[in-house]
């Protein structure tokens, strides 16, 4: 199989969708390699290694698209690369389609099979493609927001140093959602000295949340009521609330964020989903914040391209695997052979695959396993 892997355009995304080891892994398997010049440059990739490692490299992303049979990437295609997608092109990728209505039509409309990161589900419920990527996200959006409540900047946070000094008060965190994104983002919270309130829905969650962090935290049942007291007592809100494959619940209202201090910092890690909160929109690195009511927002939609070089390389160690069966079985059997991949198509030959997109985008829900 011809895999091509294109440079990714997004606002300063510097992550690739495979790595030497990747290339060697392939190539040592009899399929060819393309990438696009450049394309790894972010991640601390040069063209030379990629070439010593076996692949060809290209220097226009319309060859990449033109000769690739299945396209690697890390993000979901943007506008100037619809037009390159072609009928029966495997993509490989994060594609987050409940939040993006106008790349669902044009996947389907291209009739490309569409295998999502974000939807690869193992039998005990594990997302492996998206857990790197949450973790580094939740990480993140911690560091993150302790920087954006100094006041150091253009924003003006509230000049709070979450783990406080002796005699004054701890900044406090609070985080919506207990997986792998909020768990993470707690950890660091913790680590920095912060007060800390995680919520969820799911009591066994919270009492392992409890267990592994000793009591460090406080943990809460996600409900109206505890969520809004939660809210407005925040110096940090973090929002990381996963439903595989759907948009994002608003569980964070407009009200409630206008009842919070000035200069407080919401960051909402669902943002690719749609995200929880009510008043976030979509940003980029380049412009990663507004104001709403006086609170600071951060909805960078590609958080861990900040950090592209520990981000691409946590993320193919997951990808590649399934890449391999897909090239070396095609896309049928390796479904059909791997229930957890399976879960992973959304779209195929001009159909919606996966429940929970069909359901978000209105479209209809055609079982994949019905079409082979």
């Amino acid at each position: 199989m011809i895999i091509g892997v294109p440079k990714e355009i997004k606002n300063n995304e510097n992550r690739v969708g495979v790595v030497l080891a990747g290339v060697r892994d392939l190539v040592s398997a009899g399929h060819q390699v393309l990438i696009e010049a450049g394309a790894g440059i972010g991640s601390g990739i040069h063209d030379h290694e990629y070439r010593d490692a076996g692949a060809i490299i290209v220097n226009q992303p319309t060859e990449v698209w033109e000769r690739g049979e299945m396209i690697m990437k890390v993000k979901e295609p943007l506008p100037p690369e619809f037009e390159l997608m072609r009928d029966g092109q495997i993509i490989y990728t994060f594609f987050h389609l409940a939040a993006e209505p106008k790349l669902a039509k044009q996947l389907i409309q291209a009739k490309v099979k569409a295998v999502a990161y974000e939807t690869i589900q193992q039998p005990n419920g594990t997302l492996p493609c998206l857990k790197p990527m949450s973790e580094v996200a939740g990480r993140m959006s911690t560091q993150i927001g302790a920087h954006l409540l100094q006041k150091d900047r253009k924003d003006k946070g509230k000049g709070i140093l979450l783990g406080g000094v002796p005699g004054v008060g701890r900044g406090l965190v609070t985080i919506i959602g207990g997986g792998v994104a909020g768990t993470n983002a707690a950890k660091i919270a913790v680590g920095l000295g912060a007060q800390v309130t995680i919520l969820d829905t799911n009591l066994n969650r919270l009492e392992y949340l409890d267990d592994i962090f000793g009591g460090r935290l406080v943990t809460l049942k996600s409900n109206q009521t505890n969520i809004e007291e939660s809210v407005m007592g925040a110096d940090l809100l973090i929002g990381a609330v996963l439903v595989a494959g759907a948009k994002a619940p608003r569980l964070v209202t407009s009200e409630m964020i206008s009842r919070m201090d000035q200069g407080s910092v919401v960051i909402d890690i669902s943002i690719d989903q749609g995200g929880c909160i009510e008043t976030i929109r979509p940003t980029s690195h380049e412009q990663p914040t507004f104001e709403v009511d006086g609170v600071i927002h951060y909805g960078v939609t590609n958080i861990p391209g900040a950090v592209a070089r520990t981000s691409t390389y946590a993320l193919t160690n997951t990808t590649l695997p399934y890449a391999l069966k897909i090239a070396e079985l095609g896309l049928e059997k390796a479904a059909k052979a791997d229930n957890s991949l399976l879960k992973g198509v959304n779209v195929y030959n001009g159909m919606v695959t996966y429940e929970a997109v069909a359901k978000d985008l209105g479209y209809h829900y055609t079982p994949i396993d019905s079409l082979w």
